[in-house]
């Protein structure tokens, strides 16, 4: 009755389609799709705000296939593919969790803090995902394609986020680096991170779907990573 596709899409598309997209679309008792896709599908907006309705403009190949990957997943919506069924498209913004946070990459002698002023990120606590992508499943079936986004409150710059993170840990944090230093040792991929700069807003999500995630911002997330952590670590 429930899907919930996480696969990223290959050059050739998405992995799930590509081979059951036929069973899918005819399955009678399937009401409800959800595909976790990326607020990179929105491209770079100069630092402006960006929100549910506002068109997708993606500029890396990464976020183009996501894009191409939602418009794929929301025709199964559609009477005439079959059966008519709710898609919920999920854009996440970065996603950390326990082992996979600012705190990890400190105690590994990664972590960098890198200032690029204005330059903002949004991020999603994993358990944030979890919960509110329940909370979607759970709600009445209204056949027809949704869009939510899961960004925290607040977009953060990311050397913030490394600063709040050492002082949780109690150690100094990185000596700042400019981007223009930074840039000619990072990735591909983290290069196209730091091309693009929005703020994402969250508020029709949460209105629509009445949550309020557990953190809000990332100084709460990084305190209940450490605090579970420790606790764990007594256990």
């Amino acid at each position: 009755t429930h899907i919930i596709a996480t696969a990223a899409p290959a050059e050739n598309g998405d992995p799930a389609l590509a081979r059951y997209a036929a069973q899918i679309s005819a399955a009678q008792n399937l009401r409800y799709i959800g595909y976790l896709s990326t607020t990179g599908v929105y491209g770079d907006a100069g630092g402006a705000w960006v929100d549910e309705d506002t068109p997708p403009n993606p500029q890396s190949p990464r976020a183009q296939r996501r894009t191409a990957a939602e418009a794929a997943w929301s025709k199964l919506a559609r009477p005439d593919s079959g059966h008519a069924k709710t898609v919920d498209i999920f854009r996440l913004a970065g996603i950390y969790g326990p082992g996979r946070s600012m705190l990890d990459d400190l105690r590994e002698g990664s972590a960098r803090r890198v200032v690029k002023p204005g330059h903002l990120f949004g991020r999603i606590h994993r358990d944030d995902i979890a919960s509110g992508v329940l909370k979607a499943m759970r709600r009445p079936a209204k056949p027809g394609v949704n869009i939510f986004n899961f960004s925290d409150d607040e977009p953060a710059a990311s050397a913030d986020v490394v600063v709040e993170a050492a002082r949780l840990l109690g150690v100094p944090p990185p000596e700042p680096i400019p981007y223009e230093q930074a840039a000619p040792r990072m990735t591909p991929m983290g290069l196209s991170f730091w091309a693009e700069n929005r703020r994402v807003s969250n508020k029709k999500t949460k209105a629509a779907l009445q949550l309020e995630w557990l953190y809000s911002t990332y100084r709460e997330g990084l305190a209940a990573i450490l605090a579970e952590e420790r606790a764990n670590a007594r256990a």
